[in-house]
């Protein structure tokens, strides 16, 4: 287990906006998905739209606010320049804003938007470079959050080029490009952060110690290997070469979910609160999106690739998220306003810190709505899409009130 720090931790006033924003932008993206049909192609604007809604607005505007905590305690240096959040979080907000209403209803704001997010976006691996530059640990921690962010850079770089193309600015295959900006941004930069935070977060909460991390090891350089494959290959416009980043990308992940299972086997902490169950759920999700993948991969159809980047997205990435905020908000706002009391006054549990119940029952809306919506894109039934999207509107009902009053508690 990497070592933590909280000695160098950002103050709560800087994170929280992140979170609290961040589930806004997530209610509002599973509210959107009322009004899709399970039938689809990724190039129409308005499914584009979507996509940028729920990554942009959620996943990274989450993980910005993570990485924003996590990046200082787990490398035990400060940041160079904390204050650039306060700058980072309107850009990235504002311009994912104004993506969406590009994709759905404007496309000449799409550049203006696009610009916005990559300000925001160069702004935040910048000073994360910088900031890793005071570090003397070679964790793989480390490693990964190096990688992430070169990565992180290529794919918003790509994106530009791409809202350029769209606006008819700029003569690019914009379906080659969509590949590469795709593959750059989901596996370049969101699974390579979620494998490294993920080695930290999943041990310390679960309380798991002394594993063997030689299979985290393998799978951080194999997925480096095979995003750089497919990202070169779409590129310079080789699909078959891109089908061997696919399958090193394939092998890193199967790794990566044989270094979380040595975790499980040995954590200590046996109770099932929504954070465990939230796991559970987002590993099943992704390894059944792996399987999948699989025959989407073989047989080129399209609802099941559709089914595959559901269950990704929608079912690991963001139980992922949504999983690990009932234990990092509550430990922040209590580290925050109650640590100095301590000895003092009695002070409150972390775990009493949010509804069970509301918890509860944000995550049985949620699992409920990623099974029937994945299975509803499957067979591309609308009835069972919408149902799936009306009970992942309830979660994210759920989510956003427990939110709230997480970050709310103890607030003068």
């Amino acid at each position: 287990m990497n070592p933590v720090s909280r000695d160098f931790a950002p103050p709560l006033n800087l994170i929280a906006p992140f979170f609290k924003y961040g589930v806004i932008f997530y209610l509002l993206s599973m509210m959107a998905l009322l009004f899709f049909e399970p039938t689809f192609s990724y190039q129409q604007m308005d499914v584009a739209g979507w996509i940028h809604l729920f990554l942009l607005g959620f996943v990274m505007m989450i993980i910005f606010g993570a990485m924003a905590q996590l990046i200082p305690v787990v490398l035990e240096v400060g940041h160079v320049v904390v204050d650039v959040y306060y700058i980072i979080l309107p850009l990235l907000g504002i311009g994912a804003s104004m993506m969406v209403i590009g994709f759905w209803f404007m496309p000449s704001l799409l550049p203006y938007g696009g610009l916005l997010v990559l300000v925001s976006m160069m702004i935040f691996a910048f000073e994360n470079v910088a900031t890793l530059k005071k570090t003397e640990l070679k964790t793989l921690t480390v490693r990964t959050v190096a990688w992430s962010n070169g990565y992180l850079l290529l794919g918003i770089l790509t994106g530009f080029a791409i809202a350029l193309g769209l606006a008819g600015d700029l003569a690019i295959d914009v379906a080659l490009m969509l590949k590469a900006h795709v593959y750059a941004v989901l596996g370049g930069y969101v699974m390579l952060t979620i494998m490294g935070l993920s080695l930290t977060l999943i041990p310390m909460f679960s309380l798991a110690h002394g594993f063997d991390e030689e299979p985290i090891k393998k799978a951080f350089n194999l997925l480096i290997i095979g995003v750089a494959i497919v990202f070169l290959a779409a590129l310079v416009g080789i699909e078959w070469f891109m089908y061997i980043g696919y399958i090193v990308s394939f092998a890193g992940v199967v790794f990566y979910i044989w270094q979380i299972y040595i975790i499980a086997k040995l954590t200590v902490r046996k109770e099932l609160d929504v954070w465990a169950k939230s796991m559970i759920f987002a590993f099943g999700s992704l390894i059944f999106s792996m399987m999948t993948g699989v025959v989407a991969l073989l047989t080129n159809d399209q609802s099941m690739l559709h089914t595959t980047v559901w269950f990704f997205l929608v079912g690991f990435v963001s139980s992922m998220i949504t999983g690990h905020l009932y234990k990092i908000v509550p430990f922040l706002v209590w580290f925050e306003r109650f640590a100095p009391l301590v000895g003092k006054e009695k002070v409150p549990m972390l775990h009493e810190m949010y509804s069970k119940e509301g918890a509860a029952m944000m995550f049985n809306f949620t699992a409920l709505g990623v099974i029937l919506g994945g299975f509803g894109l499957l067979f591309e039934s609308n009835i069972l899409f919408k149902a799936g999207g009306s009970f992942l509107f309830a979660g994210a009902i759920f989510l956003y009130i427990t939110m709230k009053k997480m970050l709310a508690y103890g607030a003068k």
